[in-house]
C-alpha cells in the first residue's frame, strides 16, 4: 500500500491584532491516527480549515505527497480527497437522512434522481457504521449522537484519502464511541490519513497512534501516543495545568430552593421527584437517552411535561414556559450552544444582554451604555477572552462561547442555574474555568444543577448526584464516597 503524506510548511494565519497560526510546519502520514490537540485559541480550528480550503493562509503552503495544493474553497479541498467532519453540525434538519448524506450529489438515472439508489446507498454506509438509523427518517427527528453519526457517514461517503474528525466522540454515548473507532480504524487501515481532535484526553490511547499539540498558535511537537502519558501531554497543551478540587468554603443551606414533585414526559421521563437547596451543585448523571436533557428542559419550560409540579420559593408551577421560569430567577446553558444558548453572527455584547433585556432597555428602545456595562461586567468577571465586545460570537473559541453563554444568564442575577453539558468541546482550563463559576456562584447562594456525560466531572463538582436511568431517578449519591467507576456502573446498569 502507497503512503500518502499531507504536510503544511510555514503556514502563518493574521487576523486584525491576532495571529492565529504562527510559523506551522507539521505532517500527518496514512496508516495511522493523528490526534491534534491543543487549548482553545491554540490555532488548531484555524490550522484545519485551512486544511479544508475554508479559510486561506497568510503565508505558507499545504501539500499531499508532493502536490502544491491552493485551495479557494472547501470545494476544491473535497476534490482532493480532504474531508472534515466539524464539530458544529452542516445537517439540513429538513431533509432525509439520505439527503443529508449526498446533499448535491444524489445518484441520478438520466435526469431523474434515482431515490431506490440513494435509500439504498445510504442504508449500506449507516449499516458499515453500525448505526440503527433509517436513511428516510427526517434529521430534525434524530438525537444529537445520530446526526453526528450521520455526520459522519456523510464525510465516509466520499471515500476521503484525509479525514479530520472535529470532536466526533462529543454527542456519542459509549457504545455509539466504540462503533465509530472501528471505523476510523478500518479507514486508517486502508491507508486513509485520519486527523482526530478531541479534548476528551482520557480517549486518546483506544484511538490515536501519534499526539500532535499546538500552543498560541505555534506547533510545539508530535509524539508516539503509545510513548506519552496524559500529564505529558497537557504539559505540551499548556504547560502545567492545576486540576482544581471542590472546595469546602461553600456553604449549603438546609433551605429547599427548589422541589420538583411526580414531573412526567411520557416519551422521556416519569415521576421524577428531588429537592434542591441553595447554593448547593446538584448533578444529574446517566447515559444518553436517560432523560436528563429533557427533564432540563421540562423544568425550564422550554418543552412541556404531562403530570407533576415544580415549587420555586414557595410558589408552585403546574406548567411551565421559559418566561415564567426566568422571573422566578432560572437560567438554562443548552446542551448545544452554538443552535440554541447563542446568535453567532451577532456581537459578543448582544449575546451577554439578550436575557436581560429588560434592565438594558428604556421601554422598548435599547440604551447602549447599559448593554455595555452588563457586558463588560461579564467579560471582565468571566474572564472572556474577547478583543472587542463588539466582534462576532462565531470568532470566539468554544469555551469563551461557553463562557458568554453563562454570562448572559447571569446578567439576570439567577437563583438557580441549569447547566446541560456545558464542557462539551471545550479545552481542560475552559472547563475548570466554567467549574469555578459554578462554585463562585454557589457561595453566593445560587443553586446549580449540572448534567454531563463526563461522569469524572460530576464527582469533582457536585455536592450530591441523582443517578437517571431510562427517564427515573433511581439513586442517590455522595461524591465524596464514590468512585468513577461505581458510577458508570450505576449509570449503566440495567441498560
Amino acid at each position: 500500500m502507497s503512503i500518502l503524506e499531507i504536510r503544511t510548511e510555514h503556514i502563518t494565519k493574521d487576523y486584525p491584532g491576532t495571529r492565529a497560526l504562527d510559523d506551522v510546519s507539521i505532517r500527518f502520514d496514512s496508516g495511522r491516527v493523528h490526534a491534534l490537540v491543543g487549548k482553545n485559541g491554540s490555532g488548531k480550528s484555524t490550522l484545519v480549515k485551512i486544511l479544508a480550503g475554508a479559510i486561506k493562509p497568510t503565508n505558507g503552503n499545504i501539500y499531499l505527497n508532493e502536490e502544491n495544493l491552493h485551495f479557494n474553497f472547501t470545494s476544491d479541498a473535497y476534490e482532493k480527497g480532504i474531508v472534515t467532519v466539524y464539530q458544529e453540525m452542516s445537517l439540513v434538519p429538513g431533509l432525509s437522512v439520505a439527503e443529508n448524506i449526498f446533499l448535491g450529489r444524489l445518484p441520478k438515472k438520466n435526469i431523474i434522481i434515482d431515490w431506490s439508489a440513494a435509500y439504498q446507498s445510504a442504508s449500506s454506509l449507516l449499516h458499515k457504521m453500525k448505526a440503527d438509523i433509517d436513511p428516510h427518517e427526517q434529521v430534525s427527528r434524530l438525537s444529537m449522537w445520530q446526526m453526528q453519526v450521520v455526520e459522519i457517514t456523510k464525510a465516509l461517503s466520499f471515500n476521503p484519502k484525509v479525514i479530520m474528525l472535529d470532536e466526533p466522540t462529543s454527542a456519542l454515548a459509549q457504545s455509539e464511541v466504540e462503533n465509530l473507532f472501528e471505523a476510523i480504524r478500518a479507514l486508517r487501515d486502508q491507508g486513509v490519513i485520519v486527523i482526530y481532535i478531541s479534548h476528551k484526553l482520557q480517549e486518546l490511547p483506544q484511538i490515536a497512534d501519534t499526539v500532535s499539540a499546538l500552543r498560541d498558535g505555534q506547533y510545539v511537537g508530535t509524539v508516539q501516543m503509545k510513548d506519552v502519558s496524559q500529564k505529558e501531554i497537557l504539559d505540551m497543551m499548556f504547560g502545567e495545568v492545576k486540576i482544581k478540587n471542590r472546595p469546602t468554603d461553600v456553604q449549603i443551606l438546609e433551605e429547599s430552593i427548589m422541589e420538583v414533585r411526580g414531573l412526567s414526559h411520557k416519551a422521556f421521563y416519569k415521576d421524577i421527584n428531588f429537592n434542591l437547596k441553595k447554593g448547593e451543585v446538584l448533578g444529574i448523571a446517566g447515559m444518553l437517552g436517560s432523560g436528563r436533557t429533557e427533564l432540563l428542559r421540562g423544568i425550564f419550560g422550554a418543552d412541556p411535561f404531562d403530570k407533576g409540579e415544580i415549587e420555586i420559593e414557595g410558589k408552585i408551577f403546574k406548567s411551565t414556559d421559559p418566561i415564567k421560569m426566568v422571573k422566578a430567577g432560572m437560567g438554562l446553558t443548552p446542551e448545544n450552544r452554538k443552535l440554541e444558548g447563542l446568535i453567532l453572527i451577532h456581537s459578543v455584547r448582544d449575546n451577554l444582554c439578550y436575557a436581560s433585556m429588560k434592565m438594558t432597555a428604556n421601554g422598548w428602545l435599547e440604551n447602549k451604555s447599559k448593554r455595555d456595562i452588563f457586558a463588560g461586567k461579564q467579560v471582565e468577571e468571566l474572564e472572556i477572552a474577547v478583543s472587542n465586545i463588539d466582534s462576532r460570537c462565531e470568532s470566539l473559541s468554544g469555551g469563551n462561547q461557553q463562557k458568554v453563554v453563562v454570562g448572559n444568564w447571569l446578567n439576570t442575577s439567577p437563583k438557580i442555574m441549569l447547566y446541560d453539558e456545558p464542557s462539551r468541546g471545550i479545552d481542560v482550563n475552559a472547563k475548570q474555568q466554567i467549574f469555578e463559576i459554578m462554585w463562585q456562584q454557589a457561595r453566593k447562594g445560587v443553586s446549580t444543577i449540572f448534567v454531563s456525560t463526563e461522569l469524572e466531572e460530576l464527582l469533582e463538582v457536585c455536592h450530591r448526584i441523582l443517578i437517571m436511568r431510562q427517564g427515573q431517578i433511581v439513586d442517590e449519591v455522595n461524591p465524596d464516597t464514590m468512585n468513577v467507576a461505581d458510577l458508570y456502573e450505576l449509570c449503566m446498569r440495567g441498560e
